[in-house]
């Protein structure tokens, strides 16, 4: 078994942890915190079982990585049986981001198109700045794979959004006097 002060790996962990939670679903800050407070909750209840074979980092990000998908998965069922559809909340917990929420949210709907793995890979990589490696390692994939699905994310999130890309600069025309 290996020892941790799991009381400073909170404090030294939770903005990130929070931050993931709340990009992987959906922008909802009360609900990001909750997913964050029940994976360290997990890992908690689940040290006896940590065996040291990854940094404790990486093992935690997998447990909140799959309480994310937990979440969001409940929350598309109780979509589903609810005739009250939950109003998203859009604000960065850290102040990041577009500032035109029009943007923000538009942003938010291209993620959600994504399937799960690929939203997951994007996020982790480009939004939270893990390598490849240490994103495969997360969530339990083999480095390819999770290439794939960045190279799909970032297809489909260019189809999606390419009305938002800024038109390219045409050269000047010689003035021909």
């Amino acid at each position: 078994m290996v020892q941790v002060d799991f009381d400073d790996f909170v404090r030294t962990h939770r903005e990130r942890a929070v931050r993931l939670a709340w990009r992987l679903i959906g922008g909802d800050q009360a609900a990001a915190e909750d997913v964050a407070q029940d994976a360290f909750v997990r890992a908690y209840q689940g040290l006896g079982r940590f065996r040291g074979d990854a940094q404790l980092e990486t093992w935690f990000h997998r447990i909140l990585v799959r309480q994310a998908h937990n979440y969001r998965r409940w929350r598309a069922l109780r979509r589903l049986w609810s005739a009250d559809e939950e109003a998203d909340q859009l604000a960065d917990p850290r102040g990041r981001g577009p500032g035109d929420p029009a943007l923000r949210r538009r942003l938010a709907r291209a993620l959600e198109r994504l399937t799960r793995p690929q939203r997951e890979v994007f996020v982790l990589v480009y939004m939270e700045g893990f390598t490849l490696r240490e994103a495969a390692q997360v969530m339990g994939r083999a480095e390819g794979t999770l290439k794939s699905h960045l190279q799909r994310s970032l297809q489909a999130l260019r189809k999606d959004l390419q009305d938002l890309a800024p038109e390219p600069e045409k050269p000047e025309e010689p003035n021909h006097v």
